[in-house]
């Protein structure tokens, strides 16, 4: 009786076993499911965006690009990786709220109409917080303007006060825009690219983040930017 009872534990156990790694195997992939549905709503979110802003199409997804190197380089988890990845391909989404009267408007800006542009910081929170898998990226989109020394806006964060995804995303947008043509100048090089991020470090830029950055190859950046 005893060994009939083992048995029958033992064919128990497998049986749950075998309905656990089946069970296991569904969620897999209904979480495969979720996260390409992620991705085609950010796809979708970034195209909406370049149609918007032609001028600077392309940008988002080479800054992507350059933000994830660094997070490898410092060894950031993967997890949180696709956060700042998030929160660096969208930083911008909030121009969409901006009138295209203002966002494409040559020449410089007076102090009103950059008042307006500078809400798309917070107008791109505002859109990306109440979608549960942006939540946190959100975060990083309000906080991507923000400056190291606490000079920067919409809220003068100071330091580690701004998330670590947007200080980041920081050294990553400035690399993107010296390396990349502008309609007042022509993309500049690698080299003057890291002198000027080299000498605002601690002032627009986190040190550790800036060091970590100079202590990359400089052929990364360029098969970024063709791929």
């Amino acid at each position: 009786e005893n060994r009939r009872l083992k048995l029958e534990n033992r064919e128990y156990q497998m049986k749950l076993e075998a309905l656990v790694e089946a069970r296991t195997e569904q969620l897999q992939k209904a979480m495969n499911s979720l996260e390409r549905s992620y991705d085609i709503t950010l796809d979708a979110l970034g195209d909406a965006l370049d149609l918007k802003d032609a001028e600077t199409a392309g940008h988002s997804k080479r800054v992507t690009a350059f933000t994830i190197a660094v997070a490898r380089q410092m060894g950031i988890s993967t997890d949180q990786i696709r956060i700042i990845a998030r929160g660096a391909f969208l930083h911008d989404i909030g121009k969409m709220a901006i009138p295209d009267a203002i966002l494409r408007k040559p020449g410089a800006l007076n102090p009103d109409v950059t008042m307006i542009m500078r809400e798309h910081c917070y107008r791109g929170y505002q859109m990306l917080k109440k979608i549960p898998f942006l939540a946190e990226a959100a975060d990083i989109v309000y906080s991507h303007q923000e400056k190291y020394d606490g000079t920067g806006y919409p809220r003068g964060l100071k330091g580690e006060q701004i998330p670590l995804g947007a200080r980041i995303f920081a050294v990553a947008d400035t690399l993107d825009a010296i390396t990349s043509d502008r309609p007042y100048r022509p993309a500049q090089s690698l080299t003057a690219a890291r002198k000027e991020i080299e000498a605002w470090s601690g002032r627009q830029f986190d040190p550790e983040v800036v060091g970590h950055f100079l202590a990359m190859p400089d052929d990364i950046w360029e098969d970024l930017r063709k791929q």
